[in-house]
């Protein structure tokens, strides 16, 4: 250990390989000392990068969840009803028709696609077996509104939905639910409130997205849905849950709001005051109004985890005054054969750093990691922004520096008289 001093008092230097190299011995000869110094430092850098990815892909899988549900859509929600003082989900009052989506579709010049659609979760029985499945009410229009598409046979047809036809089209993972591989679900009878429905058509796979299985689903015609299940026609036509309205481009949704909300208030004779009994859904302000909710907390929660790099770093400088009390003497017989108090203050500054930046290097592992395991568990996309790997690198070299400065001065200034005298 004594060898780069005794090197020293023939030229006053140490070198860099010399400092790292007692730096590395004097660490490893108190390793649990070393790894407790370092916890804080791992802790701060692992939560600092696993909070950011973490933030990141929910922002992203949310994003393209609504991305995939189409960035040029606007739908209309049907009013909220009340019970005494208290008001129920959106939809819960048949205050949208069929006929208000024909409207809109015939007056609104920003609509390029209109579209409506019922929608509840019922239980789908085929050959004993029952699951709860999403089933939506549609017309035509929904697989362009939805960019959905038929991989085997067909959607129903215009004649279909007029007369309300039994007929269904289904989902992949509806497929694999009730189906076995050798069975060809076209033509078969699956059973929806105890009627039965053919299976005219199997659509793509839309894959799940945000926890919500795309593909966990069964298409019937609006007029079957309504007539058949809900059983809650409207007095002036169909009653519908949601209008779908596909804009010509995604800067038209504006103006497709401002026209959607003109036209329904005359059509349900809305005069103001009056509130809308319907509410308006812009994916663009989703898109938006989510993406600054998400930024600001993840910043949030990154300030409170850089509190653990601060902890990390008063522990560093804890352990390193400590360091300099228990080595007094070691430091008085390193300047008697002739360390300088440069070569003492180097020491103590790389031993800080390398705790610091050991301890981030693990810490940056451990954040990937974990932001893998829970991108895996909670099924939104694996994110790491380089920035917040560099940043929390950094970090933790500023951290070793900082915590490390004073130590090493106090080592460095030690009378080295005084220092052989103590005990």
């Amino acid at each position: 250990m004594f060898k780069g001093f005794f090197h020293s008092k023939r030229s006053n230097t140490v070198s860099l390989l010399e400092i790292v190299s007692m730096s590395t011995e004097a660490l490893w000869s108190n390793k649990l000392r070393t790894g407790l110094t370092m916890l804080g430092v791992i802790i701060g850098i692992a939560s600092v990068i696993a909070i950011t990815s973490v933030g990141q892909g929910v922002q992203k899988g949310t994003e393209q969840q609504i991305q995939s549900l189409g960035p040029d859509i606007v739908q209309v929600i049907a009013g909220s009803a009340r019970s005494g003082n208290i008001r129920q989900g959106l939809g819960s009052t048949s205050t949208l028709t069929w006929a208000d989506a024909k409207a809109i579709a015939k007056q609104a010049p920003s609509a390029k696609i209109v579209s409506a659609y019922l929608q509840r979760s019922i239980q789908v029985v085929y050959k004993g077996q029952n699951d709860s499945v999403p089933v939506y009410g549609t017309d035509l229009n929904y697989p362009a509104a939805r960019d959905i598409h038929v991989q085997t046979g067909r959607y129903f047809t215009q004649q279909e939905l007029d007369t309300a036809k039994s007929v269904a089209v289904i989902g992949t993972t509806v497929q694999s639910t009730f189906f076995e591989d050798d069975v060809n679900p076209i033509g078969q009878k699956i059973r929806i409130r105890g009627e039965a429905y053919e299976v005219i058509g199997i659509t793509e796979s839309k894959g799940a997205q945000g926890g919500i299985d795309r593909d966990d689903v069964v298409y019937i015609p609006l007029t079957t849905m309504s007539a058949r299940i809900v059983g809650n026609n409207a007095l002036s036509g169909v009653s519908v849950n949601v209008i779908l309205v596909k804009a010509a481009d995604q800067s038209q949704l504006d103006a497709a709001q401002f026209q959607l909300t003109n036209i329904l208030r005359l059509r349900h004779n809305i005069y103001p005051p009056e509130p809308d009994d319907f509410r308006i859904i812009n994916q663009a302000d989703i898109i938006s109004t989510f993406t600054n909710v998400v930024g600001l907390f993840t910043v949030m929660v990154v300030a409170i985890a850089g509190i653990s790099l601060v902890v990390g770093g008063i522990g560093i400088a804890n352990i390193m005054l400590v360091s300099v009390v228990e080595r007094t003497r070691e430091i008085g017989i390193r300047k008697a054969v002739g360390a300088t108090n440069t070569a003492i203050l180097n020491q103590f500054l790389a031993e800080a750093i390398m705790i610091s930046t050991f301890g981030g290097c693990i810490g940056m592992g451990s954040g990937i990691a974990i932001a893998a395991v829970a991108s895996m568990i909670f099924k939104f996309p694996f994110v790491i922004s380089t920035l917040s790997v560099v940043i929390g690198f950094g970090l933790s070299f500023i951290v070793g520096l900082t915590a490390g400065v004073i130590p090493a001065q106090n080592a460095a200034k030690l009378d080295p008289i005084t220092a052989l005298r103590s005990d």
